[in-house]
């Protein structure tokens, strides 16, 4: 039997980056004492969410995957011998920003990033103020312990990415989130347990608490892991900051993908006019 145990950061953002990346590491060592080996972040952990309003400022942020960020979590996960997932603000050029995810295995070593695909702008979301849509598709990585998906955010309200994180065989798939009440807080447990019981595979959904000085709504925490069977295994509170923990039994995706028989009876060949219907 293959088991891991998985571990989400949901916090409250601090003023500063260092304040943030120090807190995230404490939750870390706190999580490595009780066995935790793949560890989240919230999207854009290391900032306020401040796509909540539009203002230049904000790009002094930014910086290069190659930068300190992750450079310092590559030193913690080889340190302790775990898997992180970790979002930032990533500059690319002058000019050129993404909402991305690293994802650094035990070795400390970079196995790869997600760009997030899908970029929301409305009231309290101006994120294509920052960023540009992904261009890296929906990659998984083979960590050592359990293929890792990411998928940010605004993207758990398409289906399509989810799927094809399934297709290349992802057995667990993370959606750093930053996610207030007044918008789709209904959503929150609906959505990606649907994704998790038509994929079969595991997810944990990080979502940040608290309220930031720009923006009034509250983040309501609530992170959670949910099976391939769509049940839910831990849920953090709605105000707290705490390390969201579960075991994941990775065999249950065999025994359910064996049950439920959703790949063999797929019918892409129907499928053809999916994304040319609309203009």
């Amino acid at each position: 039997m293959t088991k891991i145990k998985a571990g989400l950061i949901q916090a409250k953002a601090c003023k500063t980056k260092a304040e943030n990346i120090d807190k995230t590491i404490s939750f870390i060592e706190t999580g490595v004492k009780k066995g935790v080996q793949v560890f989240a972040m919230q999207e854009l952990f290391f900032s306020p969410y401040f796509p909540a309003e539009q203002d230049n400022k904000w790009f002094e942020w930014a910086e290069p995957v190659s930068g300190n960020t992750v450079t310092t979590m590559k030193e913690v996960a080889k340190n302790h011998g775990i898997v992180l997932v970790v979002p930032i603000f990533e500059e690319v050029q002058r000019g050129i920003y993404y909402n991305t995810t690293a994802v650094i295995d035990a070795d400390g070593e970079l196995k790869g990033i997600y760009r997030k695909n899908h970029i929301p702008h409305l009231k309290g979301f101006w994120e294509k103020f920052y960023f540009k849509p992904g261009n890296l598709g929906y990659p998984v990585f083979d960590t050592a312990y359990c293929k890792v998906g990411v998928y940010t955010c605004y993207d758990r309200h398409f289906p399509e990415g989810a799927r094809l994180l399934g297709l290349a065989g992802a057995e667990l798939v993370f959606n750093p989130s930053a996610t207030v009440d007044s918008l789709s807080k209904y959503l929150w447990e609906v959505e990606q347990p649907a994704h998790a019981v038509a994929n079969m595979y595991y997810i944990g959904a990080i979502n940040r608490v608290g309220t930031e000085e720009f923006n009034s709504d509250r983040f309501y925490g609530t992170s959670y892991f949910v099976d391939p069977k769509g049940r839910f295994l831990a849920k953090g509170s709605e105000d707290k900051e705490e390390l969201v923990i579960s075991e994941l039994n990775l065999d249950l995706i065999t025994e359910t993908r064996k049950q439920w028989q959703f790949y063999r009876d797929r019918r892409p060949e129907t499928y053809e006019n999916l994304t040319g219907l609309l203009p």
